[in-house]
């Protein structure tokens, strides 16, 4: 069978967002893919990040500026001419809401509609996949997973501001992009996503990671939450799926949708760290849950019967494997392997895996 990303071998592709964690996989995935990838982001804000260990600037176009800046944005629209677009820019922490919301709104919501509007004045794009996350859902606490058609809202400045984001692409949806020929646009939503290369704070395997290599416990303030963990491939794979089938049917693959593991696959965070000390061969998990930290959700996931019923996507890599091959990419990168070619053999084994 012929994989549907043979698509964009000498494609130009515009990712928002490259210098992150997501980002950075999906422009080095489709590098590998023979796209001609443009980056366009805020310079990485953690040492030692992906797109650094990389060197990725090497081998794509890197534009460094803000989402929020118009000028700049229109330029590199410009100069990349993209047939394809992913964004994924985001002031991406839950926590870090709390304390800068504005920025977070800014971002998520403004900075996505400048990428809109943006697509919205050329004529030369064939695809746009619009990422935003699970906790753009209002969450009810459901047991069931919540499907695209459910309500959008969120009690937290991060999960309010991708709901924003959600409204704004939808408005542009129906007010300019629907009826435009031979161009799709699509919204993605996903959500606990691990893997190698993340550095960022307050999530949950680069606290590991840092603990373990340091020597330390791993702290946990919430280990009876449950969350819905998939390696960062997993979703990427549903955002290249779905970029192409929007080039080959717009009108067909045009709305909301969602990538996760199958419904009732999540472990708990204590689950997590406790297979993140396995993995790595040794450490300790303590529990500290302080009196003042910031609303979390104790249940989140998402229905993906939409996804595999009509692109024929799934996940191939359920939790524990996800934990075991972002651990393994830390351990190894760590010991001194090149991040360059532990990242892409991941990506070569992701391919040739027919699911777990």
């Amino acid at each position: 069978m012929v994989s549907p990303l043979g698509i964009f071998k000498g494609r130009r592709v515009l990712v928002t967002g490259h210098t992150g964690f997501k980002g950075s996989w999906l422009a080095l995935w489709l590098s590998e893919l023979g796209a001609e990838v443009t980056g366009y982001a805020l310079a990485p804000e953690y040492g030692r990040s992906h797109f650094e260990l990389l060197d990725l600037g090497k081998h794509i176009r890197h534009i460094e500026a803000d989402l929020r800046d118009t000028d700049a944005l229109a330029l590199a629209f410009d100069e990349a001419k993209p047939e394809f677009v992913f964004h994924l820019a985001a002031q991406a922490l839950v926590r870090r809401s709390y304390d800068d919301p504005l920025t977070t709104f800014s971002t998520n919501v403004l900075g996505s509609s400048n990428v809109l509007e943006a697509i919205r004045r050329r004529d030369n794009i064939r695809a746009l996949v619009f990422v935003t996350s699970d906790k753009s859902y209002r969450n009810k606490e459901w047991v069931w997973g919540y499907r695209e058609n459910d309500e959008l809202g969120g009690h937290d400045p991060y999960s309010a501001s991708k709901a924003g984001a959600e409204m704004a692409f939808a408005a542009y949806q129906h007010s300019f992009f629907q009826n435009r020929e031979d161009f799709g646009a699509a919204s993605a939503r996903a959500g606990n996503v691990i893997g190698g290369g993340d550095w960022a704070e307050d999530r949950i395997i680069p606290d590991c990671i840092r603990a373990l290599e340091a020597g330390k416990p791993i702290v946990l303030r919430n280990p009876d939450a449950t969350r819905p963990w998939q390696h960062v491939l997993d979703p990427l794979n549903g955002y290249l799926t779905l970029a192409a089938a929007l080039a080959n049917d717009p009108e067909a693959f045009r709305g909301a949708w969602n990538f996760g593991p199958e419904v009732g696959a999540g472990l708990t965070v204590g689950d997590l760290a406790e297979r993140a000390v396995k993995f790595w061969g040794g450490g300790t998990v303590e529990v500290d849950r302080p009196k003042d930290a910031p609303f979390e959700h104790r249940l989140l996931q998402l229905n993906i019967d939409k996804a595999k019923l009509e692109l024929d996507w799934r996940p191939k890599w359920h939790s524990e494997r996800a934990i075991e091959e972002s651990v393994n990419w830390y351990k190894a990168v760590i010991g001194g392997k090149s991040a360059w070619d532990v990242s892409r053999a991941q990506i070569k084994s992701f391919e040739d895996a027919t699911g777990d």
